[in-house]
Protein backbone atom coordinates (compact mmCIF):
# COMPACT_ATOMS: atom_id res chain seq x y z
CA UNK A 1 0.00 0.00 0.00
CA UNK A 2 1.65 3.55 -1.07
CA UNK A 3 1.11 5.90 1.51
CA UNK A 4 -0.03 9.62 0.69
CA UNK A 5 3.72 10.87 1.13
CA UNK A 6 4.71 8.33 -1.28
CA UNK A 7 2.28 9.27 -4.12
CA UNK A 8 3.70 12.72 -3.33
CA UNK A 9 7.23 12.01 -4.04
CA UNK A 10 6.66 9.85 -7.26
CA UNK A 11 4.67 12.96 -8.53
CA UNK A 12 7.61 14.89 -8.28
CA UNK A 13 10.88 12.77 -6.69
CA UNK A 14 12.38 14.26 -3.38
CA UNK A 15 10.03 16.91 -3.48
CA UNK A 16 7.05 16.81 -0.48
CA UNK A 17 3.70 19.02 -0.64
CA UNK A 18 5.72 20.99 2.15
CA UNK A 19 8.33 22.00 -0.16
CA UNK A 20 6.53 22.17 -3.46
CA UNK A 21 4.04 24.80 -1.78
CA UNK A 22 7.35 27.54 -1.70
CA UNK A 23 8.23 26.69 -4.78
CA UNK A 24 4.94 27.35 -6.33
CA UNK A 25 4.45 30.43 -4.88
CA UNK A 26 7.78 31.49 -6.28
CA UNK A 27 7.09 30.79 -9.54
CA UNK A 28 3.62 32.54 -8.85
CA UNK A 29 5.06 35.50 -7.89
CA UNK A 30 7.83 35.62 -10.78
CA UNK A 31 5.17 34.92 -13.56
CA UNK A 32 3.30 37.89 -12.15
CA UNK A 33 6.75 40.50 -12.08
CA UNK A 34 6.59 39.11 -15.64
CA UNK A 35 3.25 40.09 -16.35
CA UNK A 36 4.13 43.99 -14.43
CA UNK A 37 6.65 43.79 -16.98
CA UNK A 38 5.07 43.72 -20.21
CA UNK A 39 2.50 46.26 -18.74
CA UNK A 40 5.26 48.78 -18.12
CA UNK A 41 6.52 48.45 -21.08
CA UNK A 42 3.50 48.55 -22.82
CA UNK A 43 2.87 52.43 -21.12
CA UNK A 44 -0.77 52.21 -21.34
CA UNK A 45 -1.33 52.05 -17.50
CA UNK A 46 0.74 54.14 -15.04
CA UNK A 47 3.29 52.82 -13.17
CA UNK A 48 2.06 54.19 -9.80
CA UNK A 49 -0.93 52.43 -10.31
CA UNK A 50 0.88 49.52 -11.18
CA UNK A 51 3.46 48.93 -8.72
CA UNK A 52 0.84 49.98 -6.44
CA UNK A 53 -1.92 47.63 -7.26
CA UNK A 54 1.07 45.04 -7.09
CA UNK A 55 1.87 46.03 -3.94
CA UNK A 56 -1.65 45.57 -2.48
CA UNK A 57 -1.92 42.23 -4.48
CA UNK A 58 1.37 40.58 -2.71
CA UNK A 59 -0.24 42.44 1.16
CA UNK A 60 -3.86 40.96 0.61
CA UNK A 61 -2.26 37.03 -0.26
CA UNK A 62 0.02 38.01 2.61
CA UNK A 63 3.30 37.65 0.73
CA UNK A 64 3.97 41.15 2.79
CA UNK A 65 3.14 41.74 6.28
CA UNK A 66 0.97 44.46 7.39
CA UNK A 67 4.26 46.23 9.27
CA UNK A 68 6.36 46.44 6.19
CA UNK A 69 3.52 47.50 3.37
CA UNK A 70 3.04 50.42 6.07
CA UNK A 71 6.70 50.76 7.09
CA UNK A 72 7.62 51.27 3.20
CA UNK A 73 5.76 54.81 2.75
CA UNK A 74 7.59 55.84 5.92
CA UNK A 75 10.97 54.89 4.72
CA UNK A 76 13.44 57.29 5.73
CA UNK A 77 15.21 57.36 2.32
CA UNK A 78 12.18 57.93 0.60
CA UNK A 79 11.25 60.58 2.79
CA UNK A 80 14.76 62.23 2.11
CA UNK A 81 13.96 62.10 -1.46
CA UNK A 82 10.46 63.70 -1.29
CA UNK A 83 12.41 66.75 1.04
CA UNK A 84 15.26 67.01 -1.57
CA UNK A 85 12.31 67.54 -4.52
CA UNK A 86 10.28 69.96 -2.38
CA UNK A 87 13.25 71.72 -1.58
CA UNK A 88 14.30 71.54 -5.58
CA UNK A 89 11.55 73.40 -6.56
CA UNK A 90 13.19 77.05 -5.09
CA UNK A 91 16.40 75.84 -6.72
CA UNK A 92 14.86 75.69 -10.33
CA UNK A 93 13.91 79.06 -9.78
CA UNK A 94 17.46 80.66 -9.72
CA UNK A 95 19.04 82.77 -11.91
CA UNK A 96 22.22 80.81 -12.17
CA UNK A 97 21.69 79.15 -15.09
CA UNK A 98 19.87 81.59 -16.74
CA UNK A 99 22.91 83.62 -17.22
CA UNK A 100 25.19 81.08 -17.69
CA UNK A 101 23.31 79.74 -21.28
CA UNK A 102 24.12 83.07 -22.59
CA UNK A 103 27.93 82.28 -22.02
CA UNK A 104 27.76 78.69 -24.14
CA UNK A 105 27.04 79.32 -27.04
CA UNK A 106 29.52 81.92 -27.78
CA UNK A 107 31.77 81.34 -31.30
CA UNK A 108 29.12 79.51 -33.13
CA UNK A 109 31.02 75.53 -33.25
CA UNK A 110 28.68 72.94 -32.26
CA UNK A 111 31.19 70.82 -30.83
CA UNK A 112 32.80 73.17 -27.74
CA UNK A 113 29.19 74.61 -27.43
CA UNK A 114 28.15 70.63 -26.68
CA UNK A 115 31.60 70.58 -24.35
CA UNK A 116 30.75 73.35 -22.68
CA UNK A 117 26.83 73.09 -22.13
CA UNK A 118 27.35 69.27 -21.26
CA UNK A 119 30.41 70.42 -18.40
CA UNK A 120 28.07 72.72 -17.09
CA UNK A 121 24.78 71.32 -17.21
CA UNK A 122 26.44 67.92 -15.34
CA UNK A 123 27.55 69.53 -12.81
CA UNK A 124 24.26 71.13 -11.77
CA UNK A 125 22.84 67.83 -12.76
CA UNK A 126 24.97 66.23 -9.67
CA UNK A 127 23.27 68.23 -6.97
CA UNK A 128 19.60 69.44 -8.60
CA UNK A 129 17.16 67.57 -9.92
CA UNK A 130 18.27 66.56 -13.96
CA UNK A 131 14.96 67.47 -14.93
CA UNK A 132 14.86 71.12 -13.66
CA UNK A 133 18.65 71.66 -15.44
CA UNK A 134 17.41 70.25 -18.80
CA UNK A 135 13.93 72.61 -18.49
CA UNK A 136 16.00 75.97 -17.73
CA UNK A 137 18.16 75.26 -20.66
CA UNK A 138 15.85 73.88 -23.10
CA UNK A 139 13.89 77.67 -23.62
CA UNK A 140 17.25 79.34 -24.49
CA UNK A 141 18.74 76.15 -26.55
CA UNK A 142 15.53 76.02 -28.66
CA UNK A 143 15.64 79.96 -29.05
CA UNK A 144 18.93 80.94 -29.91
CA UNK A 145 20.14 81.10 -33.53
CA UNK A 146 23.85 80.61 -33.61
CA UNK A 147 23.78 76.80 -33.33
CA UNK A 148 20.93 74.28 -34.73
CA UNK A 149 19.08 73.19 -31.16
CA UNK A 150 19.02 69.29 -32.30
CA UNK A 151 23.14 69.09 -31.94
CA UNK A 152 23.08 70.07 -28.19
CA UNK A 153 19.45 69.21 -27.26
CA UNK A 154 20.31 65.19 -27.10
CA UNK A 155 23.67 66.38 -26.00
CA UNK A 156 22.17 68.29 -22.97
CA UNK A 157 19.96 65.54 -21.89
CA UNK A 158 22.63 62.76 -21.66
CA UNK A 159 24.72 65.46 -19.46
CA UNK A 160 22.47 65.64 -16.77
CA UNK A 161 22.35 61.49 -16.84
CA UNK A 162 26.23 61.89 -16.28
CA UNK A 163 25.86 64.14 -13.62
CA UNK A 164 23.20 62.78 -11.86
CA UNK A 165 25.67 59.96 -11.13
CA UNK A 166 28.37 61.89 -9.33
CA UNK A 167 26.20 62.34 -6.07
CA UNK A 168 23.44 60.50 -3.90
CA UNK A 169 21.48 63.30 -4.41
CA UNK A 170 22.42 63.87 -8.15
CA UNK A 171 18.86 61.59 -9.64
CA UNK A 172 15.98 60.49 -8.08
CA UNK A 173 16.93 56.77 -9.09
CA UNK A 174 20.24 56.73 -6.68
CA UNK A 175 17.69 58.08 -3.41
CA UNK A 176 15.51 55.04 -4.59
CA UNK A 177 18.42 52.31 -4.82
CA UNK A 178 19.77 53.98 -1.85
CA UNK A 179 16.17 53.40 -0.38
CA UNK A 180 16.18 49.52 -1.29
CA UNK A 181 19.49 49.47 0.53
CA UNK A 182 18.26 51.03 3.64
CA UNK A 183 15.00 48.59 3.49
CA UNK A 184 17.46 45.91 3.35
CA UNK A 185 19.68 46.44 6.23
CA UNK A 186 22.69 47.09 4.78
CA UNK A 187 24.17 51.12 5.14
CA UNK A 188 23.19 53.48 3.59
CA UNK A 189 25.03 54.91 0.46
CA UNK A 190 27.47 57.90 1.35
CA UNK A 191 26.86 61.36 -0.60
CA UNK A 192 29.93 61.14 -2.63
CA UNK A 193 30.55 57.40 -2.63
CA UNK A 194 29.12 57.71 -6.31
CA UNK A 195 31.64 59.89 -6.96
CA UNK A 196 34.88 57.76 -7.43
CA UNK A 197 33.38 55.83 -10.51
CA UNK A 198 30.89 58.64 -11.51
CA UNK A 199 32.88 61.69 -12.17
CA UNK A 200 35.78 60.14 -14.59
CA UNK A 201 32.95 57.99 -16.06
CA UNK A 202 31.22 61.49 -16.50
CA UNK A 203 34.12 63.49 -17.78
CA UNK A 204 35.40 61.04 -20.40
CA UNK A 205 31.39 60.50 -21.78
CA UNK A 206 31.25 63.99 -22.03
CA UNK A 207 34.43 64.22 -24.30
CA UNK A 208 33.25 61.45 -26.84
CA UNK A 209 29.49 63.48 -26.33
CA UNK A 210 31.50 66.34 -27.74
CA UNK A 211 32.88 64.14 -31.03
CA UNK A 212 29.92 61.99 -31.63
CA UNK A 213 27.46 65.54 -31.83
CA UNK A 214 28.51 65.66 -35.12
CA UNK A 215 26.38 62.98 -35.83
CA UNK A 216 23.27 64.60 -34.95
CA UNK A 217 21.19 65.87 -37.52
CA UNK A 218 20.91 70.07 -37.87
CA UNK A 219 17.09 70.41 -37.68
CA UNK A 220 17.32 74.37 -38.51
CA UNK A 221 14.06 75.59 -39.05
CA UNK A 222 13.11 79.27 -40.46
CA UNK A 223 12.08 81.59 -37.48
CA UNK A 224 9.62 80.02 -35.26
CA UNK A 225 6.43 82.07 -36.53
CA UNK A 226 6.83 81.16 -40.17
CA UNK A 227 7.28 77.82 -39.44
CA UNK A 228 4.12 77.89 -37.46
CA UNK A 229 2.12 79.15 -40.41
CA UNK A 230 1.45 76.29 -41.44
CA UNK A 231 -0.76 74.81 -38.97
CA UNK A 232 -3.48 77.81 -39.58
CA UNK A 233 -6.30 78.58 -41.87
CA UNK A 234 -7.91 81.77 -41.69
CA UNK A 235 -11.63 82.84 -43.19
CA UNK A 236 -12.97 86.53 -43.17
CA UNK A 237 -16.83 86.81 -42.07
CA UNK A 238 -18.56 88.53 -45.04
CA UNK A 239 -20.69 91.55 -44.53
CA UNK A 240 -23.84 90.02 -45.53
CA UNK A 241 -23.31 86.13 -44.04
CA UNK A 242 -25.91 84.74 -42.08
CA UNK A 243 -23.10 83.58 -39.78
CA UNK A 244 -23.27 87.20 -38.75
CA UNK A 245 -25.44 87.40 -35.62
CA UNK A 246 -25.35 84.09 -34.64
CA UNK A 247 -23.27 82.07 -31.81
CA UNK A 248 -20.42 79.40 -33.05
CA UNK A 249 -22.74 77.09 -31.69
CA UNK A 250 -25.48 77.84 -33.84
CA UNK A 251 -23.33 78.13 -36.62
CA UNK A 252 -22.05 74.69 -36.35
CA UNK A 253 -18.08 76.19 -36.26
CA UNK A 254 -17.44 73.71 -33.30
CA UNK A 255 -17.08 70.19 -34.54
CA UNK A 256 -15.78 70.64 -38.43
CA UNK A 257 -13.34 67.45 -40.44
CA UNK A 258 -10.21 68.30 -39.20
CA UNK A 259 -10.54 71.87 -38.55
CA UNK A 260 -10.78 73.53 -35.02
CA UNK A 261 -11.36 77.20 -34.76
CA UNK A 262 -8.65 78.52 -32.14
CA UNK A 263 -9.32 82.31 -32.18
CA UNK A 264 -11.11 85.26 -33.46
CA UNK A 265 -9.89 88.49 -34.95
CA UNK A 266 -11.79 91.44 -34.54
CA UNK A 267 -11.27 94.90 -34.84
CA UNK A 268 -7.20 94.67 -34.31
CA UNK A 269 -8.12 92.12 -31.02
CA UNK A 270 -8.09 88.79 -30.36
CA UNK A 271 -10.79 86.78 -29.08
CA UNK A 272 -8.82 83.57 -27.16
CA UNK A 273 -10.00 81.14 -26.42
CA UNK A 274 -13.57 81.03 -28.38
CA UNK A 275 -16.84 80.24 -26.37
CA UNK A 276 -19.40 78.40 -28.11
CA UNK A 277 -21.75 81.52 -27.25
CA UNK A 278 -19.46 84.00 -28.75
CA UNK A 279 -21.74 85.97 -31.21
CA UNK A 280 -20.05 86.20 -34.99
CA UNK A 281 -20.20 89.64 -36.39
CA UNK A 282 -19.39 90.82 -39.33
CA UNK A 283 -15.54 91.25 -40.76
CA UNK A 284 -14.29 89.00 -38.05
CA UNK A 285 -11.62 86.92 -39.16
CA UNK A 286 -11.27 83.30 -37.76
CA UNK A 287 -8.52 81.15 -36.96
CA UNK A 288 -8.56 77.78 -37.52
CA UNK A 289 -5.96 74.79 -37.22
CA UNK A 290 -5.96 71.27 -38.26
CA UNK A 291 -5.42 69.65 -41.38
CA UNK A 292 -5.54 72.91 -43.24
CA UNK A 293 -5.76 71.17 -46.60
CA UNK A 294 -9.36 70.67 -45.36
CA UNK A 295 -10.61 73.99 -46.56
CA UNK A 296 -13.50 72.68 -48.69
CA UNK A 297 -15.21 71.64 -44.89
CA UNK A 298 -15.07 75.86 -44.80
CA UNK A 299 -17.23 76.33 -48.26
CA UNK A 300 -20.38 74.98 -46.48
CA UNK A 301 -20.84 78.27 -45.03
CA UNK A 302 -22.50 81.26 -46.83
CA UNK A 303 -20.97 84.47 -46.39
CA UNK A 304 -17.43 83.02 -45.01
CA UNK A 305 -14.26 83.61 -47.34
CA UNK A 306 -11.43 81.77 -47.08
CA UNK A 307 -8.37 83.55 -48.68
CA UNK A 308 -5.19 82.17 -47.31
CA UNK A 309 -2.51 80.41 -44.43
CA UNK A 310 -1.25 83.83 -43.74
CA UNK A 311 -1.50 84.56 -40.42
CA UNK A 312 -1.67 88.45 -39.38
CA UNK A 313 0.89 89.50 -37.27
CA UNK A 314 -0.94 90.02 -33.93
CA UNK A 315 -1.48 86.54 -33.42
CA UNK A 316 2.19 85.70 -34.04
CA UNK A 317 2.61 87.55 -30.66
CA UNK A 318 0.12 85.52 -29.17
CA UNK A 319 1.49 82.16 -29.64
CA UNK A 320 3.61 79.82 -27.06
CA UNK A 321 5.23 76.60 -27.60
CA UNK A 322 5.02 74.47 -24.52
CA UNK A 323 6.37 70.58 -23.76
CA UNK A 324 4.00 68.29 -21.69
CA UNK A 325 6.11 67.50 -18.47
CA UNK A 326 6.58 63.96 -16.77
CA UNK A 327 4.27 65.66 -13.81
CA UNK A 328 1.42 66.63 -16.56
CA UNK A 329 -2.42 65.31 -16.17
CA UNK A 330 -2.59 65.62 -19.52
CA UNK A 331 -0.52 62.55 -20.12
CA UNK A 332 -2.30 59.60 -22.14
CA UNK A 333 -5.62 61.95 -22.73
CA UNK A 334 -7.28 64.03 -25.57
CA UNK A 335 -8.02 67.39 -25.21
CA UNK A 336 -11.36 66.64 -25.02
CA UNK A 337 -11.22 64.44 -22.37
CA UNK A 338 -9.21 67.48 -19.78
CA UNK A 339 -11.44 70.34 -21.33
CA UNK A 340 -7.98 72.07 -22.41
CA UNK A 341 -9.24 75.56 -22.68
CA UNK A 342 -11.35 75.62 -19.57
CA UNK A 343 -7.98 74.37 -17.54
CA UNK A 344 -5.67 76.97 -19.45
CA UNK A 345 -6.95 79.77 -20.94
CA UNK A 346 -5.50 78.52 -24.79
CA UNK A 347 -6.37 76.37 -27.41
CA UNK A 348 -3.92 73.92 -28.92
CA UNK A 349 -2.78 74.77 -32.87
CA UNK A 350 -0.46 72.49 -33.23
CA UNK A 351 0.82 69.17 -31.91
CA UNK A 352 4.43 68.00 -32.90
CA UNK A 353 5.82 64.48 -31.81
CA UNK A 354 9.32 64.68 -32.44
CA UNK A 355 10.03 65.72 -36.19
CA UNK A 356 6.13 64.38 -37.34
CA UNK A 357 3.29 67.24 -37.14
CA UNK A 358 0.54 65.18 -35.45
CA UNK A 359 -2.85 65.06 -38.24
CA UNK A 360 -6.03 65.03 -37.86
CA UNK A 361 -8.69 66.02 -35.49
CA UNK A 362 -6.27 67.59 -32.97
CA UNK A 363 -8.89 66.93 -30.08
CA UNK A 364 -8.93 63.45 -30.24
CA UNK A 365 -5.57 62.77 -30.08
CA UNK A 366 -3.98 60.96 -27.46
CA UNK A 367 -1.44 63.44 -25.72
CA UNK A 368 2.00 61.96 -24.97
CA UNK A 369 5.14 63.32 -22.80
CA UNK A 370 7.48 64.90 -24.53
CA UNK A 371 4.74 65.92 -27.22
CA UNK A 372 5.08 69.93 -27.77
CA UNK A 373 1.93 72.06 -27.80
CA UNK A 374 1.76 75.32 -30.19
CA UNK A 375 -0.78 77.00 -27.78
CA UNK A 376 -3.02 80.41 -28.47
CA UNK A 377 -3.29 81.87 -25.13
CA UNK A 378 -5.51 83.91 -23.52
CA UNK A 379 -5.01 86.58 -21.44
CA UNK A 380 -4.43 84.44 -18.35
CA UNK A 381 -2.77 82.08 -19.30
CA UNK A 382 0.11 82.83 -17.28
CA UNK A 383 -1.71 83.19 -14.11
CA UNK A 384 -3.23 79.59 -14.34
CA UNK A 385 -0.65 77.82 -11.10
CA UNK A 386 -1.43 74.47 -13.35
CA UNK A 387 1.44 75.60 -16.26
CA UNK A 388 4.47 74.89 -14.27
CA UNK A 389 3.36 71.07 -13.73
CA UNK A 390 1.92 70.18 -16.95
CA UNK A 391 4.36 72.07 -19.27
CA UNK A 392 8.13 73.03 -20.02
CA UNK A 393 6.95 76.34 -21.38
CA UNK A 394 9.54 77.52 -23.90
CA UNK A 395 8.39 81.06 -23.93
CA UNK A 396 10.61 83.47 -22.13
CA UNK A 397 8.31 85.72 -21.22
CA UNK A 398 5.59 83.28 -20.01
CA UNK A 399 8.62 81.34 -17.48
CA UNK A 400 8.00 81.33 -13.44
CA UNK A 401 9.33 84.81 -11.86
CA UNK A 402 12.91 84.14 -11.22
CA UNK A 403 14.27 84.54 -7.79
CA UNK A 404 15.84 88.06 -6.56
CA UNK A 405 19.89 88.01 -5.91
CA UNK A 406 18.65 87.66 -2.19
CA UNK A 407 16.53 84.84 -2.30
CA UNK A 408 18.73 82.62 -5.26
CA UNK A 409 21.74 83.41 -1.95
CA UNK A 410 20.05 82.09 0.76
CA UNK A 411 18.64 79.32 -1.53
CA UNK A 412 22.00 78.21 -2.98
CA UNK A 413 24.00 78.79 0.29
CA UNK A 414 21.64 77.17 2.13
CA UNK A 415 21.30 73.88 0.04
CA UNK A 416 25.12 74.02 -0.50
CA UNK A 417 25.77 73.78 4.10
CA UNK A 418 23.11 70.99 4.34
CA UNK A 419 25.19 68.84 1.60
CA UNK A 420 28.29 69.56 3.13
CA UNK A 421 27.35 68.94 6.46
CA UNK A 422 25.57 65.62 5.20
CA UNK A 423 29.08 64.78 3.56
CA UNK A 424 30.70 65.49 6.53
CA UNK A 425 28.73 63.40 8.53
CA UNK A 426 27.92 66.11 10.79
CA UNK A 427 24.19 66.41 10.06
CA UNK A 428 21.68 63.46 8.39
CA UNK A 429 20.78 64.91 5.26
CA UNK A 430 17.14 64.22 5.98
CA UNK A 431 17.36 66.36 8.48
CA UNK A 432 19.10 69.19 6.97
CA UNK A 433 16.86 69.67 4.37
CA UNK A 434 14.03 69.36 6.80
CA UNK A 435 15.76 72.46 8.24
CA UNK A 436 15.99 73.93 4.77
CA UNK A 437 12.53 73.88 4.09
CA UNK A 438 11.29 75.49 6.42
CA UNK A 439 13.42 78.23 6.30
CA UNK A 440 12.24 78.28 2.22
CA UNK A 441 8.63 78.46 3.70
CA UNK A 442 9.50 81.43 6.20
CA UNK A 443 10.92 83.18 3.81
CA UNK A 444 8.44 82.85 1.21
CA UNK A 445 10.68 81.60 -1.15
CA UNK A 446 8.52 78.78 -1.48
CA UNK A 447 4.66 78.77 -0.74
CA UNK A 448 2.48 75.50 1.13
CA UNK A 449 0.17 76.02 -2.34
CA UNK A 450 3.13 75.22 -4.77
CA UNK A 451 4.12 72.55 -2.17
CA UNK A 452 0.80 70.66 -3.03
CA UNK A 453 0.50 71.87 -6.57
CA UNK A 454 4.05 70.00 -7.12
CA UNK A 455 4.04 67.33 -4.45
CA UNK A 456 5.63 63.88 -6.28
CA UNK A 457 2.65 62.08 -4.88
CA UNK A 458 2.78 59.31 -7.68
CA UNK A 459 7.06 58.99 -7.26
CA UNK A 460 6.14 58.57 -3.46
CA UNK A 461 3.71 55.68 -4.24
CA UNK A 462 5.69 54.17 -7.45
CA UNK A 463 8.74 54.06 -4.77
CA UNK A 464 7.03 52.61 -1.53
CA UNK A 465 4.90 50.15 -3.33
CA UNK A 466 8.15 48.90 -5.17
CA UNK A 467 9.99 48.49 -1.33
CA UNK A 468 6.92 45.54 -1.17
CA UNK A 469 7.22 44.22 -4.47
CA UNK A 470 10.73 43.60 -3.44
CA UNK A 471 10.16 42.22 -0.23
CA UNK A 472 7.35 39.55 -1.78
CA UNK A 473 10.37 38.96 -4.20
CA UNK A 474 12.32 38.31 -1.89
CA UNK A 475 9.93 36.27 0.99
CA UNK A 476 8.36 34.35 -1.49
CA UNK A 477 11.78 32.86 -3.17
CA UNK A 478 11.08 34.27 -6.66
CA UNK A 479 14.54 36.45 -6.30
CA UNK A 480 16.58 33.42 -4.54
CA UNK A 481 15.18 31.64 -8.13
CA UNK A 482 16.50 34.06 -10.24
CA UNK A 483 19.68 34.57 -8.71
CA UNK A 484 19.99 30.60 -8.95
CA UNK A 485 19.57 30.77 -12.88
CA UNK A 486 22.10 33.30 -12.80
CA UNK A 487 24.79 31.54 -10.61
CA UNK A 488 23.85 28.66 -12.98
CA UNK A 489 24.77 31.32 -16.29
CA UNK A 490 27.52 32.88 -14.89
CA UNK A 491 29.06 30.14 -12.79
CA UNK A 492 31.61 29.42 -15.50
CA UNK A 493 32.48 33.13 -15.57
CA UNK A 494 32.43 33.60 -11.45
CA UNK A 495 31.15 36.58 -9.68
CA UNK A 496 32.46 39.05 -12.59
CA UNK A 497 30.06 37.39 -15.33
CA UNK A 498 27.37 37.72 -12.79
CA UNK A 499 28.11 41.13 -11.78
CA UNK A 500 27.88 41.88 -15.71
CA UNK A 501 25.05 40.29 -16.28
CA UNK A 502 23.36 42.29 -13.71
CA UNK A 503 24.08 44.99 -14.69
CA UNK A 504 23.36 44.22 -18.42
CA UNK A 505 19.84 43.52 -17.05
CA UNK A 506 19.54 46.58 -15.37
CA UNK A 507 20.47 48.54 -18.25
CA UNK A 508 18.00 46.47 -20.90
CA UNK A 509 15.21 47.32 -18.27
CA UNK A 510 15.67 51.13 -18.46
CA UNK A 511 15.66 51.04 -21.81
CA UNK A 512 12.29 49.79 -21.62
CA UNK A 513 10.76 51.11 -18.97
CA UNK A 514 11.29 54.20 -16.37
CA UNK A 515 14.65 54.05 -14.58
CA UNK A 516 13.49 54.18 -11.59
CA UNK A 517 11.23 51.27 -12.31
CA UNK A 518 14.48 48.97 -13.54
CA UNK A 519 15.89 49.58 -10.31
CA UNK A 520 12.95 48.87 -8.06
CA UNK A 521 12.42 45.33 -10.15
CA UNK A 522 16.69 44.79 -10.47
CA UNK A 523 17.50 45.48 -6.88
CA UNK A 524 16.15 42.03 -5.31
CA UNK A 525 17.85 40.31 -8.28
CA UNK A 526 21.37 41.77 -7.62
CA UNK A 527 20.85 41.41 -3.52
CA UNK A 528 19.98 37.76 -3.89
CA UNK A 529 23.08 37.02 -6.55
CA UNK A 530 25.08 38.56 -4.31
CA UNK A 531 24.24 36.61 -1.58
CA UNK A 532 24.00 33.16 -3.89
CA UNK A 533 28.26 34.36 -4.58
CA UNK A 534 28.34 34.63 -1.06
CA UNK A 535 30.12 38.10 -2.22
CA UNK A 536 29.76 41.98 -0.71
CA UNK A 537 26.66 42.84 -2.34
CA UNK A 538 28.14 46.68 -2.55
CA UNK A 539 29.78 46.55 -6.54
CA UNK A 540 26.05 45.22 -7.03
CA UNK A 541 24.19 47.83 -5.67
CA UNK A 542 26.59 50.28 -7.39
CA UNK A 543 26.24 48.41 -10.49
CA UNK A 544 21.73 48.99 -10.12
CA UNK A 545 22.21 52.27 -10.17
CA UNK A 546 24.91 53.06 -12.63
CA UNK A 547 22.72 50.48 -14.73
CA UNK A 548 19.31 52.64 -14.14
CA UNK A 549 20.76 55.61 -15.39
CA UNK A 550 22.33 53.72 -18.68
CA UNK A 551 19.21 55.05 -21.06
CA UNK A 552 21.22 56.19 -24.04
CA UNK A 553 19.35 54.36 -27.05
CA UNK A 554 15.02 55.32 -27.04
CA UNK A 555 13.80 58.12 -26.13
CA UNK A 556 11.05 56.41 -24.28
CA UNK A 557 13.04 55.32 -20.89
CA UNK A 558 13.84 58.93 -19.44
CA UNK A 559 12.09 62.02 -18.80
CA UNK A 560 14.44 64.28 -20.06
CA UNK A 561 14.74 62.08 -23.27
CA UNK A 562 11.30 63.07 -23.78
CA UNK A 563 12.06 66.92 -23.00
CA UNK A 564 13.85 67.31 -25.57
CA UNK A 565 12.67 65.12 -27.98
CA UNK A 566 9.82 67.09 -29.68
CA UNK A 567 11.85 70.60 -29.19
CA UNK A 568 14.52 68.94 -31.38
CA UNK A 569 12.38 67.29 -34.26
CA UNK A 570 14.34 64.25 -33.30
CA UNK A 571 13.48 60.76 -34.66
CA UNK A 572 14.14 57.60 -32.52
CA UNK A 573 17.08 56.57 -34.70
CA UNK A 574 18.88 59.87 -33.29
CA UNK A 575 18.96 58.77 -30.13
CA UNK A 576 20.30 55.49 -31.33
CA UNK A 577 22.88 56.76 -33.75
CA UNK A 578 24.58 59.21 -30.87
CA UNK A 579 23.42 57.06 -27.96
CA UNK A 580 25.57 53.50 -28.67
CA UNK A 581 28.80 54.53 -28.74
CA UNK A 582 28.07 56.72 -25.56
CA UNK A 583 26.32 53.41 -24.22
CA UNK A 584 29.28 51.49 -24.85
CA UNK A 585 31.57 53.91 -23.57
CA UNK A 586 29.56 54.66 -20.01
CA UNK A 587 29.09 50.41 -19.92
CA UNK A 588 33.07 49.76 -19.88
CA UNK A 589 33.49 52.69 -17.53
CA UNK A 590 31.32 51.17 -15.37
CA UNK A 591 32.20 47.73 -15.70
CA UNK A 592 36.10 48.57 -15.37
CA UNK A 593 35.92 51.39 -12.20
CA UNK A 594 33.20 49.65 -9.97
CA UNK A 595 35.01 46.32 -9.20
CA UNK A 596 38.48 48.68 -8.38
CA UNK A 597 36.74 50.82 -6.54
CA UNK A 598 34.30 48.62 -5.08
CA UNK A 599 35.87 45.16 -4.40
CA UNK A 600 33.37 41.77 -4.72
Amino acid sequence: MVSRDSKIRILWPGVTLVDWMPIMTAYLVLGSIGLLLVLLIHGKISPAILFSTWAGAYYLFGLVPEKVYLSAFTNSALATLILLMLVSLALERTPILDKLSTMLFRGGKAVSAVFRLSLVAAVFSAFLNNTAVVGAFLGVVTKQRLIAPSKVLIPLSYASLFGGIITLVGTSTNLVVNSFTVSAGLPALGMFQFAWVGLPTALICILVLSLTSRLLPDNRTADDISSSQRYFLEAQVQQDSPLAGRTIEQNRLRRLDGLYLVEILREGRLISPVNPEEVLLAGDVLIFSGETEKVQALKQFDGLAVFGTDVPELLHSNLVEAVISNESELANRTLRDVDFRTMFDAGVVGIRRGDRQLRGQLGQITLHVGDALLLAVGPDFKQHRNIDRNFHVLDDTLQRPVLNTLQSTLAMSGFAVVILLSALEIAPLFSGLLVLLAALLITKILTLSELRRRFPFELMIIIASALSVAHALDASGAADLIASVMRSAFDAYGVMGAFVGVYLITMLLTELITNNAAAALAFPIALSTAKAFGVDPTPFIMAIAYGASACFLFPFGYQTHLMVYSPGRYRVKDFFRVGLPIAIVYSLCILILVPIVFPF
